[in-house]
């Protein structure tokens, strides 16, 4: 198996191992021999719980993306179901009920975005939405057909519903029906597409096992799930968020310069591992970058940040990221490509605005208490000049012109009105 002239495994599955993905497989040996022999269907399931999808679903895609170049064939399966109960995995709380019409929204934007990932065309892949079954179950008969074949201590032991439990909120009654309907979507995407594998983030290895237990239980025959690592940093954080909140896929929502910028900014100790879950850089070469250490992890990040913006995005606007970047970092800050923020009117008191209101206004502090720590720790920059005191206040004025804030070493971004 060849990419881009870089020979792979030829196995997909010692692909996804030597990457770091897997996380857990139901028979490993015998996994790995069927995807070896066999080109398989298998599925992945996305809740639909916002209007894009982030950096949490991309090892997901890429997961699908590899599997297809294999030949295999992806079901990108819509939670338009699911979504309106609520998947208690790796959630402390309760989820926010969300009205049908969001849901449906929110599932078009992701199939906009899929669609850049993975191909779709002449059945090499399937599009589904479990609402088309879910929402017409006959409740009565749900639990006659499908709730036998589930144990309720059993459920119980499952880690997302343990934690849940244990929290004075508790665990509702729908939340804790959430195992049986995804138990159920594998089922039917078994009986009517001959998906016979479910893959997933290791947060939802009790929901795949349900699914692989009730197809064994109901019709005797045996179906497979994996899971594959969440991507985190080197101290076990999930990646993915920044002071503005999540790293979106949509550029309406993280433009392709501060997707770019949000890999170029990680840490030294977390690149080598994007680099392996993310990108298909020869191992040889990451290890390269690990062992030359210092300004290697600089030319490493950039590579990734390239590499994720071209795939994401287009190789124009990483391009033009790139660019930017550089020239930022090589001070010439009046770039017009660097991110922007536009003031409103009611921003400025008396005509003025005070720098902590500003720093948390354009959100390059999450509060006023932040804010005054980074002005105080001298961190912040206007024009290239350090703001030395907490109670800088700025005229309207001053950004009919050029006004660059620069935050720390990396950050920069440029206010208008």
């Amino acid at each position: 198996m060849e990419f881009n002239g870089r020979k792979l495994p030829d196995n997909v599955f010692d692909l996804l191992q030597e990457r770091g993905l897997i996380a857990n497989v139901t028979d490993a040996d015998y996994v790995r021999e069927l995807l070896g022999k066999e080109k398989i269907t298998f599925y992945i399931g996305f809740d639909p719980t916002a209007d894009s999808l982030h950096v949490g679903h991309f090892l997901q895609m890429m997961v699908m993306r590899y599997m297809q170049m294999y030949g295999h064939r992806p079901i990108a399966l819509i939670g338009g179901g699911t979504c309106m109960i609520g998947d208690p995995s790796g959630k402390a709380d309760m989820r926010r009920v969300m009205s049908k019409e969001e849901i449906d929204s929110n599932g078009e934007k992701f199939k906009v975005i899929m669609r850049k990932f993975i191909d779709f065309s002449d059945g090499k892949a399937l599009m589904l939405n479990n609402a088309d079954w879910l929402l017409k179950l006959n409740y009565v008969e749900f639990l006659r057909e499908i709730g036998f074949y589930f144990t309720v201590n059993k459920m119980l032991s499952a880690e997302a519903f343990k934690v849940r439990m244990e929290r004075e909120i508790g665990l509702t009654f729908t939340e804790f029906s959430y195992m049986l309907m995804q138990g159920y979507d594998f089922y039917r995407l078994f009986n009517d597409h001959g998906c016979i594998a479910q893959f997933g983030g290791s947060d939802q290895w009790s929901n795949i096992l349900a699914g692989t237990e009730l197809i064994r239980k109901k019709d005797g025959k045996d179906a497979f799930g994996m899971t594959f690592n969440l991507l985190t940093t080197a101290d076990g954080v999930k990646m993915g968020k920044t002071v503005k909140g999540a790293v979106w896929l949509n550029p309406e929502k993280t433009s392709p310069y501060e997707f770019f910028q949000y890999w170029r900014n990680i840490n030294d100790a977390d690149v080598a591992n994007c680099l392996k879950m993310l990108t298909l850089v020869p191992l040889e070469e990451i290890d390269e970058f690990v062992k030359r250490g210092g300004a290697a992890y600089n030319e490493a990040k950039e590579l990734l940040a390239y590499t994720l913006t071209e795939l994401v995005h287009s190789k124009e606007d990483a391009d033009l990221a790139l660019n930017t970047s550089r020239e930022l970092f090589g001070g010439a800050a009046h770039s017009d490509s660097m991110p922007s923020f536009a003031l409103a009117e009611d921003a400025f008191t008396d005509g003025k605005i005070a720098i902590l209101d500003l720093l948390v206004t354009v959100k390059l502090a999450p509060s006023k208490s932040e804010a005054r720590r980074l002005v105080m720790q001298g961190g912040i920059l206007v024009n290239e000049e350090k703001v030395t005191s907490i109670d800088t206040a700025f005229e309207k004025d001053r950004f009919k012109d050029s006004f660059i804030v620069k935050k720390g070493k990396k950050t920069f971004l440029k206010i208008t009105l």
